[in-house]
């Protein structure tokens, strides 16, 4: 009888501390959701931080990783629409199905921006939802905190205390920081800007960086030599100091502008691991504000 006891609370306790199988769909999720969960989950990321989230191959290895997730989290707003629809079709887990509880959309939760008044492959990659790049605003990862810790209780009721302490920690600490990052941005407020792809809307509403104009002509389009010649002469009429891009674009729009209107080049990691210093969620605005202010010099 003894024996069966002990048996019987080593299943339960091995049960209670089962991880939960995460895919996330960018770096980004897979650390907030490490942050919330710590060693109850198990997560997987699909993409890397030097990888355009758009433009990503539906691999027999992602497909595999899919079918046994018990959790995805991804950006959504059409973000991974040219290859996540595919994996999840051919991995068949409903648990992570549309509309499915093991189903969470980052963007359902904040507020989007540039959400265009109508939809035409004429105008470039616009997406229905709005701009999908929300995590460049660091004020965002409150509420998807919120939401997604609120998922993984859902999941996994056995561990939902701890999960809520997770959150009250982050919630605090990420208040924290965020009073630290814009003290130290406050320089950045009003500085003009070009951005080599239409990625950084929140990242200036959040800072008040002022947007003056983009290396492309339409969102998701190489700039040509024509149009970046325009963008050089429309910056003689108004002037910009630096020209942003993510980590994982092609650095030669960005270098050909600055050789031709004399501003300078920031690159931002974007997400966790696009630079060596921006590690986790912390490190990384910590870098992307450093990189922005020594660019603004």
């Amino acid at each position: 009888m003894r024996k069966i006891l002990l048996i019987a609370l080593l299943f339960i306790s091995t049960t209670s501390q089962a991880a939960l199988n995460v895919f996330a769909c960018e770096p980004e999720w897979a650390a907030l959701t490490l942050q919330l969960a710590g060693d109850k989950v198990s997560v997987y990321t699909a993409t890397s931080a030097l990888q355009d989230p758009h433009r990503v191959e539906a691999r027999p290895s992602l497909i595999a990783k899919a079918a046994r997730a018990d959790l995805l989290v991804c950006t959504g707003a059409e973000l991974e629409a040219g290859w996540l629809p595919k994996v999840l079709r051919e991995s068949a887990n409903r648990a992570i199905a549309s509309g499915a509880a093991g189903n969470f959309e980052a963007a359902k939760f904040v507020a989007m921006r540039e959400i265009p008044g109508r939809l035409d492959r004429a105008d470039g990659d616009v997406h229905a939802a709005g701009n999908p790049h929300i995590q460049t605003d660091a004020r965002n990862f409150l509420p998807i905190a919120d939401a997604l810790s609120k998922r993984l209780m859902q999941l996994d009721p056995a561990n939902a205390g701890l999960y809520q302490q997770q959150l009250a920690a982050f919630t605090q600490k990420w208040r924290a920081a965020l009073g630290k990052w814009e003290a130290q941005a406050a320089p950045l407020k009003g500085v003009p800007i070009v951005v080599q792809h239409k990625g950084f809307p929140y990242l200036s509403a959040w800072l008040g960086l002022h947007e003056v104009t983009a290396l492309e002509a339409k969102p998701g389009m190489e700039p040509s030599a024509s149009y970046l010649a325009q963008v050089v002469s429309e910056l003689k009429q108004h002037p910009a100091k630096m020209v942003i891009r993510a980590a994982y674009q092609d650095d030669r729009p960005s270098d050909w502008i600055t050789q031709h209107a004399r501003i300078t080049a920031v690159m931002l990691p974007y997400t966790v691991g696009g630079t060596p210093q921006a590690s986790d969620l912390y490190s990384l605005f910590d870098d992307t504000i450093a990189r922005l202010l020594a660019g603004a010099k």
